[in-house]
């Protein structure tokens, strides 16, 4: 779900944003965004309100997930929100877009329709990223049999990636994995994470492009249909594992592409708007 506030008066609470996003007593969703100005949004500290004005977003990504924790970033609600911003007005159709997110600036640049993604697709600039030691975390589900290795990876939030069906898993094969449970990540990270669990699916050496096959369950909202931010940290374990830094990867929501450089990771991917809503 996403909304404009260009005064900065509709800041929503904990409460509200879970009452919104509660699939049965609400309107249903993996979380808000309120697109506003960066200075109307009031957990910025002043360095952060900073870098986003120093960067050239006039626009920010207030996200808060489904449970209304404050989230720093989700990939994909960056491409939902710039095309929002668009309908509404304040973001060229042509150009690219600096959006501010509690991760920094992100660059979305507007690519029209292209297969396989879909129609209204972007390329978001998503920066840098950090990888840890592959495959030091085991990853297990509660009630399900085996586990797999993981390995950390920093999008601004935090992610484990699992490439199961290899030599070090005993899970079942993606398509059959229960999400609904959270996974467990051992040693404990300090910070709560995304977990994410990835198949390869199709490596072409001619063309240095890979598919593959992920699920996800987001930290405050449990199994999404997609994690812009996932993608990208898979894209990386991918590479990492590989050496192959173009992926195309699907996932429930469909399919995105992942680019991977040493500075930088780029996702593109389409957006949709679905449904206008009124609240009284």
């Amino acid at each position: 779900m996403v909304y404009l506030d260009k005064s900065g008066k509709f800041e929503p609470t904990a409460d509200e944003v879970r009452f919104l996003c509660d699939r049965h007593f609400g309107i249903g969703g993996d979380g808000l965004i309120r697109l506003t100005r960066p200075d109307f949004v009031s957990d910025l500290s002043d360095d952060q309100l900073s870098d986003v004005l120093a960067g050239g977003a006039k626009w920010f990504m207030d996200y808060r997930n489904a449970d209304g924790s404050l989230a720093e970033m989700c990939g994909n609600g960056t491409r939902a929100i710039t095309l929002f911003a668009q309908r509404e007005g304040v973001a060229d159709s042509t150009e690219p877009f600096r959006l501010g997110t509690r991760a920094g600036v992100k660059i979305l640049t507007p690519r029209g329709n292209m297969r396989p993604y879909g129609a209204n697709v972007f390329q978001v600039e998503m920066g840098e990223w950090k990888i840890g030691e592959t495959d030091a975390y085991e990853v297990t589900i509660p009630g399900t049999e085996g586990s797999a290795r993981g390995t950390f990876v920093d999008m601004g939030n935090p992610h484990v990636v699992a490439v199961i069906e290899d030599a070090f898993a005993s899970l079942p094969v993606v398509e059959s994995l229960d999400l609904v449970t959270k996974p467990v990540v051992a040693p404990v990270i300090e910070s709560d994470q995304n977990v994410e669990f990835v198949r390869v699916d199709d490596i072409d050496q001619s063309t240095g492009v890979g598919e593959a096959t992920m699920r996800v369950n987001e930290r405050g909202c449990g199994e999404t249909l997609s994690c812009g931010t996932g993608l990208c940290a898979t894209g990386i374990v991918l590479q990492a594992k590989t050496g192959i830094s173009h992926w195309d990867i699907t996932v429930r929501g469909g399919t995105l592409r992942v680019d991977v450089t040493d500075s930088d990771v780029k996702l593109t991917g389409a957006a949709t708007l679905v449904a206008d809503i009124d609240l009284l």
